[in-house]
Parts: C-alpha cells; sequence; structure tokens
C-alpha cells in the first residue's frame, strides 16, 4: 500500500471500527509515536493489553494497522503500525445505505468531540505546560463568503500547508519538540 495516499473509507464497517473512541485514540498513538507494542499502547492510554489487543485485532481485521514483525525481538513480540497514516472518507459515501448514514453520523459526532476534548484538556492543563509553550496555542475563527468551489479551493490550500508541516523532516537540532494536534472544520452556517 502506498504511504503517502491517503486511504478512502468507504465501507460503513471499517468507519465504525475507525470511529471507536479507544481505537482512534490507538491510532493516534500509533501515527504520533510510530510502532508500538500493544503492551506499550496499553500503557500509553491506561488500558488493559487484553483490551488493547482486542481493539488492535478489530483494527487489523479493517486493515487499519498492521503488524511490524521486522520490529520483534523474538516470535513472541508483536509490534503493530498503521497500514496508512492518511485516512480520508465522506458522508456522502454513505447516503444510500440508513444503516450506514447513521454509522456516518455517528462517526462524524464522535470524531467532533474527540478533537473538542483534546483542545478541552489543553486549556484545562495549560497551567502546567505554560513555562514550556506560553501563549503559543492559538484559536481563530473567520466568517468566510465563498461558493462551494471556492470552499473546495480553500480546503486544498489549508491541507497543502498542514501536510507541508506534518511530512516535514523534524530537525535534528537537540530542542524538544512536542506532539502538536490541529484541527479546522469549515461548514455552511448563520451567524
Amino acid at each position: 500500500m502506498d504511504q503517502s495516499a491517503p486511504r478512502t473509507i468507504t465501507d460503513s464497517a471499517v468507519l465504525a471500527a475507525l470511529a471507536h473512541p479507544l481505537r482512534r485514540r490507538l491510532m493516534d498513538v500509533l501515527k504520533v509515536d510510530g510502532p508500538l507494542t500493544a503492551s506499550a499502547l496499553a500503557e500509553r492510554t491506561e488500558q488493559a493489553v487484553a483490551n488493547i489487543s482486542h481493539h488492535l485485532k478489530v483494527l487489523a481485521g479493517c486493515d487499519l494497522v498492521v503488524e511490524a514483525p521486522e520490529l520483534a525481538r523474538d516470535r513472541r513480540e508483536r509490534w503493530w503500525r498503521l497500514a496508512s497514516p492518511h485516512l480520508r472518507w465522506s458522508s456522502s459515501d454513505f447516503d444510500d445505505d440508513p444503516a450506514s448514514q447513521a454509522v456516518a453520523n455517528a462517526a462524524i459526532s464522535l470524531n467532533l468531540d474527540r478533537q473538542v476534548s483534546l483542545v478541552r484538556a489543553w486549556y484545562a492543563n495549560r497551567e502546567t505546560a505554560r513555562e514550556v509553550w506560553g501563549d503559543t496555542s492559538f484559536s481563530t475563527d473567520k466568517w468566510l463568503r465563498l461558493t462551494p468551489a471556492e470552499l473546495a479551493e480553500f480546503e486544498g490550500e489549508l491541507l497543502d500547508l498542514v501536510g507541508r508541516w506534518s511530512s516535514r523532516e523534524v530537525p535534528d537540532d537537540g530542542l524538544r519538540r512536542d506532539s502538536v494536534f490541529f484541527f479546522a472544520h469549515a461548514v455552511p452556517a448563520r451567524p
């Protein structure tokens, strides 16, 4: 599988597996920290190893994670990595089936809950990180007047910018770099 090309999710069973809160978190940890064992994932998520193993099997069954046997020191050790670091899906791909549309709607809601919870957690605990980060976290919102084509163009430009920063080679300059969560939504709305 081409690691640079986004995988498009069109199967509601795969979307349901992806949308589960713990599975989403496991995928986030694998995306940020790279391949890990079930034990390391359990430690990072404060879950039981058996629970993590179950969820890894579900993700593997949907080809969302794959084993990384080259990292194992013996036959008992199992390492896991993302099958593709870039996933995309559109709710319109699930419009033909009411059950699939319900899965897509739930996935949207769970995804938004996850995104907002990460931002809320930062603001709830930012005093402990202020010494390192100061006031560098940010929030912005703007009202734009756009056609659907202009919104698509805006999305392309924004994704190019985010892609450039997320895929850059991290400099080996001795500076500490922590993971930073970024998310954006652009939706037609009324003030």
